[in-house]
């Protein structure tokens, strides 16, 4: 059996994908507005969500260490408030790679407990351990809500999805949903199996996020465009029919090559254009594999 995708394969996908020659040099943040208070920040890793309002900026994820200076000018432009909290989505450094700077900024940084304890015992790039100021000051098991910017922001825990560790965030007043890396549009998710993601968990999470919304709901998801009701479903329709056709092979005795090499299982999909990011067709296919079998 091929190990599944480490996390440090899928961080230099990113870095290779979102950035050219010159590093980060030629990153640009781009502000996209998505309610009369919530905004989206593209720049290079996971989509940002900012609320801004009197009571201050809420931030949810920070992208990468290096953006940091970008991400905050980008801010300042929708508002003159300090950063007050930061939610990270879940551990990897696409989302929580500026954690030390945004703290150093004011921010008090919250995430699942789960996040904490993997932002704590995974190394940096030079093998020293994750600072203090990296890590989440406040963490959950379940859910909790924060009140600010004149409504209330439910976060809520996706057991098992991507990671272990994931949230999804919605804004009960501006009508927006942050679905963190639970939800890649128009694209094959990455399931990090070995950061205790799993195919039923991550299925899981989608029809959580769906049962929180309605057919207005305005949709950040962890990777691509902004989104809506109807193409979040189609992303669930997606997964659970790969999730089905997975399993009948399984249940007919398949092997995991035999999975892998049946590219009959994703083209419906493929021709969709759903592989052409980092986990193409065959990546897709054998996380599923393992992830079912098990």
């Amino acid at each position: 059996m091929k190990p599944i995708i480490p996390l440090f394969i899928l961080l230099s996908f990113i870095f290779h994908n979102n950035l050219n020659a010159q590093g980060f040099d030629d990153v640009t943040i781009e502000s996209i507005q998505v309610s009369e208070h919530v905004y989206m920040l593209v720049g290079a890793g996971g989509n940002i969500g900012v609320s801004i309002g009197d009571d201050g900026v809420f931030v949810i994820d920070d992208q990468f260490a290096p953006l940091t200076a970008k991400i905050e000018a980008a801010i300042t432009t929708l508002s003159d408030k300090p950063i007050k909290f930061l939610v990270n989505t879940h551990h990897h450094g696409d989302h929580t790679g500026g954690n030390e700077n945004m703290h150093k900024l004011g921010a008090t940084i919250i995430a699942h407990d789960n996040v904490r304890h993997r932002l704590e015992t995974i190394p940096k790039r030079d093998k020293s351990m994750q600072p203090k100021e990296a890590l989440p000051i406040i963490t959950f098991n379940d859910e909790l809500n924060i009140h600010i910017n004149g409504e209330k922001v439910s976060v809520f825990h996706a057991e098992h999805a991507h990671t272990d560790g994931d949230a999804l965030l919605y804004f009960t007043e501006s009508n927006v949903l942050h679905t963190g890396d639970t939800y890649f549009k128009g694209r094959y998710p990455y399931i990090d199996l070995n950061s205790g993601g799993s195919v039923h968990g991550y299925i899981d999470a989608v029809k959580l996020g769906l049962k929180t919304i309605n057919e207005d709901t305005k949709i950040i998801p962890g990777h691509g465009s902004l989104s809506n009701k109807a193409e979040y479903e189609t992303f669930l329709n997606m997964l659970e029919t790969l999730k089905d056709s997975v399993l009948a092979e399984i249940e007919a005795g398949k092997t995991e090559d035999d999975v892998v090499n049946n590219e009959a299982l994703t083209i419906t999909y493929d021709d969709l254009g759903y592989g052409s990011g980092f986990i193409n067709s065959e990546k897709i296919r054998r996380t599923f594999y393992v992830s079912l079998k098990e």
